[in-house]
């Protein structure tokens, strides 16, 4: 694939929640292209920076508490620049930053036109439950308790296993180190909830339990445009998470589910939503449904899983379409895998420990592997560059004292 014009400038904003893999994956997808993607992390290690097509490096945490100073920082790197860019956040918080701080980054960048609220609603899963519920998609039952009363009147009803989830993911995974934890009886739930729940902020949510492996977890990438309309849409599964059975893709595949992406593009055309959606679903072979999970206004960290035979991939469309170009959405690679190589190593090991994967099983999960999540051939350093920072906290581990 080739862009006519590629000289639209490119800035990466990777929040703090983001994983490394994400924004690296859109430096390679556009800089192979000729596009200068400059980045902006708060890590002055993110293999991101080390890449041959990261044009430009910035050191800057825009989620660290002053949006304004923030807001200055990054339209002063838009002037050096010397043209408007394309902006591209990576996670809820910077999505949100973005949305909330539109009309003063507008003097410098391009991004799609985000409504505040609606951002707020579909990150949060209290909010996208009730979404899901007006629009009539399927979703988990869910209860979501504001005092220890609420949990055992839950209880009193309560069919176990369950889910117990945090309304906004990022602050129970900077306490617990998870997003989620599947509760299996009823001591176990309130033993949960009294230490991860500040009574005076809930964030906690109690959600149905749906039986099934990685596998019944499907995924939709997809681009709409400013009249919500779906350009590019791509669907597939995960083969393995990491954490295991509770996490983010470790290995996929592009696979094709009508079902999913018919009601996904239905979902968002009602609800107004512009811009690049990832977006996950868990199929309830109980009764033969596709439930949504969790919705994420933003690019996903697995996009570079979804692309189609003409190259296309959910951060080219976007770039096609603020730059006033048509989006030809291709045929997706149907059976492509994805890879993200240190933490499916991690998960591996775990399922072959709880007697789910053996040798052979494991080699062949790796037929149909085209990319991964830090290796390339053309762009090596940011493979080694994670290398090196996985062996230093290896090291640190073994030698707490000598750190």
């Amino acid at each position: 694939m080739k862009f006519s014009d590629a000289s639209t400038p490119v800035v990466v904003l990777r929040g703090v929640e983001s994983a490394s893999h994400g924004a690296l994956g859109i430096l390679r997808s556009l800089g192979r292209l000729g596009i200068p993607v400059h980045l902006v992390a708060c890590d002055s290690q993110t293999p991101g920076f080390f890449s041959r097509y990261c044009k430009g490096r910035l050191v800057c945490n825009v989620e660290s508490g002053n949006a304004g100073k923030s807001v200055e920082v990054l339209l002063e790197l838009g002037r050096k620049i010397g043209r408007k860019s394309i902006l591209i956040p990576t996670d809820d918080n910077a999505v949100l930053f973005v949305a909330d701080h539109a009309a003063a980054l507008r003097e410098q960048f391009l991004f799609p036109q985000m409504c505040p609220e609606l951002i707020r609603e579909v990150s949060s899963k209290k909010g996208m439950y009730y979404l899901a519920k007006e629009h009539g998609v399927p979703t988990p039952e869910a209860a979501f308790p504001t005092s220890r009363q609420d949990v055992l009147d839950f209880i009193s009803r309560a069919k176990f296993p369950v889910m117990l989830k945090a309304i906004y993911g990022s602050q129970l995974m900077k306490i617990s180190g998870q997003k989620m934890f599947i509760v299996r009886t009823e001591a176990e739930l309130l033993e949960k909830y009294d230490a991860l729940e500040d009574p005076a902020h809930p964030n906690l949510m109690i959600q149905e339990y749906i039986p099934g492996g990685d596998d019944t977890v499907w995924m939709f990438d997809g681009y709409f445009n400013d009249r919500s309309e779906c350009l590019l849409a791509f669907t597939g599964k995960k083969i393995r998470q990491y954490p295991v059975s509770q996490g983010s893709t470790s290995l996929g595949i592009c696979l094709e589910s009508e079902a999913v992406r018919e009601t996904t593009t239905e979902f968002m055309k009602k609800i107004g939503y512009k811009g690049i959606l990832d977006i996950g679903y868990r199929y309830d072979a109980r009764d033969g449904l596709y439930k949504v999970l969790d919705i994420n206004p933003r690019i996903g960290s697995s996009f570079r899983l979804f692309v189609a035979e003409n190259g296309m991939d959910v951060a080219r469309a976007l770039y096609l379409d603020l730059t006033g170009r048509q989006v030809i959405p291709g045929t997706a690679r149907e059976g492509r895998k994805w890879v993200v190589e240190d933490q499916d190593l991690v998960s591996c090991l775990r399922y072959h420990q709880q007697g789910k994967l053996t040798f052979k099983q494991w080699l062949d999960s790796f037929r149909g592997v085209e990319e991964a999540g830090y290796y390339a051939s053309d762009d090596l350093a940011p493979c080694f560059t994670r290398v090196m920072a996985l062996f230093g906290q290896a090291f640190k581990k073994l030698n707490p004292l000598g750190a």
